[in-house]
């Protein structure tokens, strides 16, 4: 779920950096960034079995440690970077806007790329702290 929410945000602020998505009517808008986050879930839903084939526990995400968090970035990293190349070199489905700094070597927009590194950091964080219950600890001296 905190994958979806932050990705299906993400997409709507980099709107700018794919071509003629600004000027795209408002569904079509919406529809294209929500199907663009379903295949981000669907990202982070292997980069998780990812980690958890590595890890050989699906319970990695509880108890992360330096192994987990890489393979799980770096899953993640490659699917963006071959989506990407695929997409904006071969296929053409889509462009980007002038505004989208580009990544070497693949020439991959460095907007989803950060997205595929800020996005999955927060998801991990998040889903940590709501495993552990989430409770901040108490504040000394304090009394309810």
């Amino acid at each position: 779920m905190f994958s979806f929410l932050l990705h299906f945000v993400w997409e709507f602020l980099q709107v700018p950096t794919y071509a003629g998505m600004a000027e795209m009517a408002h569904w079509q808008g919406v529809k294209l960034c929500t199907s663009a986050t379903i295949g981000d879930v669907g990202f982070a839903l292997t980069a998780f079995w990812t980690t958890s084939l590595v890890a050989r526990t699906r319970h990695w995400i509880g108890n992360q440690v330096a192994l987990s968090v890489l393979v799980f970035l770096g899953t993640g990293i490659a699917l963006t970077v071959g989506f990407e190349f695929y997409y904006t070199q071969i296929t053409h489905r889509w462009n980007y806007s002038d505004l989208m700094p580009l990544v070497p070597p693949f020439g991959t927009g460095l907007s989803p790329l950060l997205q595929w590194i800020v996005i999955p950091t927060v998801v991990l964080w998040l889903s940590q702290r709501n495993l552990e219950g989430g409770a901040a600890p108490p504040i000394r001296g304090r009394t309810r």
